[in-house]
């Protein structure tokens, strides 16, 4: 049989303490988010951080510790403190409509922007004015997918530790270096000075991504600016950018989402990256 809860009230301190985490407030003054589900705390547990676990707290409810047991494990071994709790407990603590047992508490991970760039970063996702959480997660998990080095959420974007972005990103927040806070005249100008390329995407560009592949253009370090979901790149924006490429569409859809148009164009990099000449080819 599972060990009995050991926090019963909604109401205790710890419990109180992870639950005001759902606040962007008290996660920045605290410097500590929530990662909710078996993938994100088994992520947020493997990383480390100036020598650090990024798991510090996880919370799960008997059933789930037992399910999860490996899990489970890996954060005590991280140096996690473990609470058991009941079902309204974890449903107190977490934001989702069916929690799935385990709340993990993380401290913040993101990356000083200066550090990004010392690393000569060959593939870049900047999200400008995206204020969506689910997309800024989706695309941050698209480009770990394509192996990207770096995301960079401009000062005009949503909180990296949203709930809804932590999620989405389904522990991809984990995987890669990323900077917030960043005027995006900063990350354009820091990029470019680095030697890398800035593309940026809007469905009303100039170049079409079809086109720069078969011209060979798209080999080297690349950033990709993507921006708001509703009215995309602001023309001050699109004006920092070496060139504005849309994604074309081939059949009758008006337009592609701005998760699906990053993905696109991620892979796309990606691919010309990795091919023969390709900046990724020559240091393989």
């Amino acid at each position: 049989m599972p060990p009995a809860p050991e926090l019963i009230s909604p109401r205790s301190p710890r419990v109180s303490a992870a639950r005001r985490l759902a606040k962007r407030n008290f996660r920045g003054k605290e410097r500590l988010f929530l990662a909710e589900g078996p993938q994100a705390v088994r992520e947020a547990a493997a990383h480390r951080s100036e020598g650090r676990a990024g798991l510090v707290e996880l919370f799960a409810t008997p059933e789930a510790a037992e399910r999860y047991a490996e899990i489970v494990g890996e954060a005590r071994a991280a140096g996690a403190h473990l609470h058991l709790a009941d079902e309204e407990v974890i449903a107190d603590i977490s934001t989702t409509v069916t929690p799935q047992g385990l709340v993990g508490v993380c401290r913040f991970l993101d990356t000083g922007f200066e550090a990004i760039l010392r690393t000569r970063p060959r593939l870049v996702a900047v999200l400008a004015h995206v204020r969506d959480p689910g997309n800024a997660g989706t695309v941050l998990r698209c480009a770990d997918a394509a192996g990207a080095d770096a995301v960079v959420l401009t000062d005009a974007s949503v909180d990296l530790y949203n709930p809804k972005a932590v999620r989405a990103s389904v522990g991809s927040l984990f995987h890669l270096p990323v900077a917030v806070g960043v005027p995006v005249e900063r990350a354009v100008a820091g990029l470019r000075d680095a030697g890398v390329r800035i593309l940026a995407a809007d469905g009303a560009g100039d170049r079409d991504l079809d086109e720069e592949l078969d011209k060979g253009t798209m080999g080297g370090p690349t950033a990709w600016v993507f921006g708001n979901e509703a009215w995309g790149l602001p023309e001050e924006t699109r004006a920092l950018a070496d060139a504005v490429v849309r994604v074309p569409i081939h059949g009758k859809a008006e337009s592609l989402n701005l998760a699906t148009a990053a993905a696109v164009c991620l892979y796309a990099s990606a691919r010309a990256q990795r091919a023969v000449g390709g900046c990724r080819s020559v240091t393989v």
